[in-house]
Formats: structure tokens, sequence, C-alpha cells
């Protein structure tokens, strides 16, 4: 069997620890406000289930209660998780809103009737390639599938960075790199559904089978293998640029390197969860509303995520890998949706529990 789900380690593990000791318990979190402060007008609870890293997304719940005055509690999972987790609670939600994770996943839900929808007030300035034909979901990011290198192993070893997929099978990353489980994780399935629609169905798990001999463990979350890249677990992450980025910022030695023969991309989003009570519902819609305005999205440029703002008035960080910048594919979301219960049974079979050779 191949390696899934195992050391996990996280960068920042104690600090988000702390976090969670600080805001709140049992995997959720809430921040308070002064008591000196004049209660606002739009004061109420919001219960989040967010994909989003837990360090980073306290930056934004925090700006928006600071804001709003609305009191929130949230959980962090995985974006196969959260997706799962809001289908269990179809009868009787426990949150109201669902932030980030790719859009695949939202096209999925929308499908299982799981959302209420709703689209930004205000979506004016953003590309009308990532809106929602229907109107369920906003958008609130976007981001491509990139290798995240360790910089210092790179240039211990005196290798070049991968610059294609097929630079991957070289038997010289053996047990070098990491990558999420599709099933689990957003932005593995994006690499998997990227594979397929890059090279064929066929092929594609054939390429998997390969890759896997080079794969030193399966994570349950994307964001913890660029983590796994900047602790020396491995030599290369697959991942979106914006999660192999942020480890840099506490000095981690990692850079990106792009697949010049195609890449895929996430449109990363946040949607209201169908049968939350009503004020919870309200409280959602103004969340997303906020998060999709110039004065959300320009918090990307300051708290080190690296994300890339739909929002074309938004602030955009020094450096930021934009998609114009790299070879995307045509990235189909909606097909690889309707493909995901598929797609990661088959790679659950033909890769995860392969035996081993």
């Amino acid at each position: 069997m191949k390696k899934y789900f195992k050391r996990g380690l996280s960068l920042a593990l104690a600090s988000v620890m702390m976090v969670g000791l600080l805001t709140g318990c049992g995997g959720s979190g809430s921040s308070d406000s002064s008591s000196s402060k004049a209660e606002p007008a739009g004061s109420g609870n919001l219960t989040v289930y967010t994909a989003f890293p837990e360090a980073e997304v306290i930056t934004y719940l925090n700006a928006f209660e600071e804001e709003s005055g609305i009191k929130i509690d949230y959980i962090r999972l995985s974006a196969g998780e959260m997706l799962t987790r809001v289908a269990a609670e179809k009868d009787n939600p426990q949150a109201a809103l669902m932030l980030g994770g790719s859009t695949d996943n939202y096209i999925a839900a929308a499908e299982q009737d799981l959302l209420e929808p709703y689209q930004a007030a205000d979506l004016s300035d953003t590309p009308e390639q990532y809106i929602d034909p229907d109107g369920v979901w906003s958008p609130i990011y976007v981001g491509a599938i990139c290798f995240a290198c360790n910089k210092e192993w790179f240039e211990e070893k005196g290798y070049d960075y991968p610059t294609s997929w097929a630079d991957l099978l070289d038997p010289k990353y053996e047990g070098q790199i990491i990558m999420a489980h599709p099933a689990t994780s957003g932005t593995a399935y994006t690499v998997l559904a990227t594979l397929i629609q890059l090279m064929g169905e066929e092929e594609a798990y054939d390429y998997m089978q390969k890759l896997s001999k080079n794969i030193t463990q399966f994570t349950k979350s994307g964001s913890a293998a660029p983590n796994g890249v900047a602790l020396g677990e491995a030599a290369i992450a697959l991942t979106f640029s914006h999660d192999g980025l942020q480890p840099t910022a506490e000095g981690y030695p990692i850079e990106l390197s792009f697949p010049t023969d195609g890449t895929g991309y996430e449109v990363g989003a946040a949607a209201v969860i169908k049968g939350a009570p009503e004020d919870q519902q309200e409280a959602a819609k103004q969340f997303i509303d906020w998060m999709c305005s110039k004065a959300g999205q320009d918090l990307y440029a300051t708290n080190s995520s690296f994300r890339v703002p739909v929002n074309t008035k938004a602030d955009v960080a020094e450096g930021l890998v934009t998609l114009d910048s790299v070879d995307v594919i045509d990235y189909d979301a909606v097909w690889a949706a309707g493909q995901k219960a598929d797609a990661t049974a088959k790679f659950e079979e033909k890769i995860a529990e392969a035996p081993e050779e």
C-alpha cells in the first residue's frame, strides 16, 4: 500500500495550536472585540467552515468582525472534508458559510442542493471567466498548480528545478515528492483533474502510477505538502502557488517552478450553506460581499497569503505569481466537479491502495 497520511507535519503547528487556544476550542475559533466599543448595527453571529489555513483565515475573520460586529466561529477543514461535512449535515446545517477551496467543490455542492444561491452584490471589477454563471457561489481568489521546490536541497544536489510533468518521473526524485490525497484535498484533486484533462484518463493514471514511486506521502490537506518541503521532509510539493509561497514568509527556502507543458488552476470561492438559520445566512452574504470587495481582497497583499485577488482594483503583493505569467490549460472546473467521485475512487484503487512493487 502506498504511503498515506503519514507524518502530516504542519509548518507553524505550534502557532496554530496557540491560535486555537486563544480563539476557541475543539477545532473552532472566534475573536472578541473590545467590550468598550459600541455595538455595531450589524451585530450577529456566523459559523464558518473554511479551507483556508488556520493561521491565514483569522486575518480575514478578525477584519470582518471588526468592521461588522458579527461574531464568528470557524472550523478549519480540508476542501474535501468541508464538502463531506456540509453534505452530512444537509438536514441540520451547523454552519452558514463555506469559505475557500476550489470551485469544483462548490459546483458539486450546488449539484447536491447544499447551497443557497447567492452572488456578491458587486462583481463589476471581477473578470467574467471567474464568475459562476449560475449565481450560486462567488469567486474570491485564483491560483495555479506549481512545483514548490526546496532551494537548499536542489543547490546541494546541483539539480535544476523540474519544468515539466515528465521531469517529476526522474528516479533522482525517489521519495522526494509530496502531495495531498485527491479525495480529501481540493488542491490534489486539481492536480489529478489537470493531468486527466492534459493527458487523457488512461495516460494520466499511468503517469500517476509512475509518479507514485517518487512520492513519499499523501497528506490530507493540500497546504500540508509545501509545509513538508519547508521542513525538509521532501524536495518538491505539488501544490497551489499561494500555498507553495506561504512558508517563505517564515524564511523557509522554497522557490516555485511551473510545468511548461501546461498546468491547472483554481478559482477559490465562498458560498452560503442552504438551510442555515436565516440570520446567519444574511451574515454569510454580508461576509461574501465584503470578501469580494477591494477592502477584503486588499488583505491578500498584507498577510503573506500570496493569493491572487479576483477583484482587479485590489492591491497585489510584490512578486505575486499571476495566471497570465504561467502556462495554464483551459481548466474545466465543471467537468472536474462531475468526475470527482469516479476519479478519486480510481485514484484510490490504482494509486493509493496499489501494492508496492
